[in-house]
């Protein structure tokens, strides 16, 4: 399997997860709210608008899926919402403490900056011109 192709498979599975989670907090939030025993906001728009960002971010994971060399400019972005989201809930884990509701998605939100992180890096790197030293370019004369 090559690294474009192995890209593809971890934005497509990203795609699924933050889509899948947003489905389920956009539809039903009640239930797995009380499901998991955590009082929920006084508001479901509060959950249900976040969950819609989740959406839109499996959209943008899979453009990156489709075409990863050609959308690796678009990677940063979804680093920046596991950063955003997990940084935020280990943070307060730590502090405070939060409902274990939350920590799993933190976890895997962690793993995926990783591993998004690693993706960006490898495209880099097979993606980048060709050093011209010692060439005797026509601009140096």
């Amino acid at each position: 399997m090559t690294s474009k192709s192995l890209v593809s498979a971890l934005f497509a599975l990203a795609a699924l997860y933050d889509g899948i989670i947003g489905l389920i907090f956009l539809w039903a939030p009640g239930p797995l709210f009380h499901w998991a025993g955590v009082p929920p906001p006084n508001h479901m728009g509060y959950v249900q608008f976040p969950a819609l960002l989740l959406i839109i971010f499996a959209w943008l994971f899979v453009a990156i899926a489709r075409n990863p060399a050609r959308k690796r400019d678009l990677m940063p972005y979804g680093m920046m919402l596991k950063v955003a989201y997990s940084g935020l809930v280990f943070y307060y884990w730590i502090k405070e403490g939060i409902p274990n509701m939350w920590k799993p998605f933190a976890v895997a939100d962690l793993v995926f900056l990783l591993l998004f992180a690693w993706a960006y890096a490898r495209l880099g790197a097979e993606t980048a011109p060709a050093s011209t030293a010692g060439m005797g370019s026509a601009a140096s004369a």
